[in-house]
């Protein structure tokens, strides 16, 4: 089926200015609440958001096989559910009505109210039940600089990181969306010198630059999903920021890996862009050598070109930008991603989450995490009011923002914010 709403002549009769990660090329989903209280699933033209509920209520989208209820609900996990057809369906009818040239809904201004939003009158919440949440360490430069931070002489380069995605199960009741605030974590940590460890507030809160898919239901338990099969079952991306606390990190990582560093707080964007929109920006992935069979996909073009800026705002309300990295910076693909954890039968469902990793390219000024970009604290970085950072202080608010461009169209993503603030005393 042709993806139609992406055409790039296409324009909307709704104000969307140049420059906007929402143009009607875009069409993503989210879950918000409307000034009238209620809950609905819609989609997002410039500033408007557009309340799916009643659009198809009002019959927008007679012909599509969709249940009556299917957006009058808190999450997107039905809809996700329903597959590929059904979502290119409902992103194309949108389009089609939302068409500059269509008159059906523009004219009609009774449908309009009920319809149509200022996006800024609206509550945005967590677009999915999350079921279960996997996080991938994906990107190559990261690992090697956390190889060398560490001192890693035999670091996972050099034994198994080349031939798998590596990856670990985190916490889905913490995942949250843009907005939430992060109290800072609490747990033990160990000095340099120390041989007792102590307990207390984190005081190596970082940040950590990712991005995240979303899957339907895929497979049966049981039944692996092949790596050239995989991409149909990925409904759209989101951007992520895992938190990490360093310190715990550090102390509680021998043997088995992070568990309260990383469990406290992961924050998502609001809007799910779909990898139909995402489809212009497709590009080669990273060259690989020596994969096993079931990793190594007949085509290679499965990364995307998404630029991901990461910002650092302090109370004063500076702006710092501190990373400018790129998801095509990601060594193991999200196909890969996927046909991995589920070589073992492991069965996937709607809405299950799995993050990219820290997303680093090869520069110090696109590296994904404080830990990298002030080497564990050693190298602080300068703000625009004079202050250093090291990792974050409490009123630090950290912005995210994920774009696709080229000479015709911008799909962005929109904010994922996080602002830390102080836990209470724990005794």
């Amino acid at each position: 089926m042709k993806i139609t709403a992406n055409n790039p002549d296409r324009k909307s009769w709704l104000n969307v200015v140049n420059g906007c990660d929402f143009p009607i090329q875009n069409i993503p989903f989210g879950v918000f609440i409307t000034k009238d209280d209620i809950i609905t699933i819609g989609t997002r033209i410039g500033e408007y958001a557009i309340d799916l509920g009643a659009f198809h209520q009002l019959g927008y989208f007679n012909g599509i096989p969709l249940t009556d209820d299917i957006f009058m609900q808190d999450s997107l996990n039905d809809f996700i559910a329903d597959g590929r057809k059904t979502w290119r369906l409902v992103r194309n009818r949108i389009a089609d009505v939302f068409d500059a040239e269509n008159k059906t809904l523009r004219d009609n201004p009774k449908h309009r109210e009920a319809i149509i939003f200022d996006v800024n009158e609206v509550e945005m919440l967590l677009p999915i039940d999350v079921g279960d949440f996997t996080d991938f360490y994906s990107s190559k430069y990261h690992a090697q600089n956390v190889a060398e931070i560490y001192n890693l002489k035999n670091g996972p380069l050099q034994n198994n990181w080349l031939h798998m995605p590596l990856g670990l199960n985190q916490r889905a009741s913490s995942v949250v969306v843009s907005g939430t605030p992060i109290k800072r974590p609490y747990g033990q940590t160990l000095s340099k010198d120390g041989t007792t460890p102590v307990f207390g507030p984190s005081e190596k809160l970082d940040m950590e630059v990712e991005t995240a898919f979303v899957t339907t239901a895929a497979n049966h338990f049981g039944e692996p999903i092949p790596v050239d099969e995989a991409e149909e079952y990925i409904f759209g991306m989101v951007l992520l920021n895992d938190w990490s606390s360093r310190d715990v990190q550090q102390w509680e990582s021998k043997p088995l890996g992070p568990f309260l560093s990383k469990s406290f707080a992961s924050t998502i964007s609001p809007w799910i862009v779909t990898l139909d929109a995402l489809e212009p920006w497709r590009c080669e992935s990273p060259k690989q050598e020596k994969l096993l069979p079931y990793l190594k996909p007949k085509n290679t073009a499965n990364s995307f070109d998404i630029n991901l800026n990461t910002y650092l705002e302090t109370e004063n309300g500076d702006l710092n930008l501190i990373s400018e990295s790129n998801f095509k910076n990601i060594y193991w693909t999200m196909t890969q991603q996927l046909a991995h954890q589920t070589i073992n039968g492991c069965n996937v469902r709607a809405a299950d989450l799995f993050g990219s990793g820290t997303i680093s390219g090869e520069s110090n000024k696109s590296v994904g995490s404080l830990f990298e970009l002030t080497w564990n604290g050693e190298q602080p970085i300068k703000l625009k009011d004079n202050s250093e950072r090291t990792y974050l202080n409490n009123g630090d608010n950290i912005i995210l923002r994920g774009y696709c461009k080229n000479d015709t169209t911008r799909i962005g993503f929109g904010k994922c914010t996080g602002k830390i603030v102080p836990s209470k005393k724990k005794k």
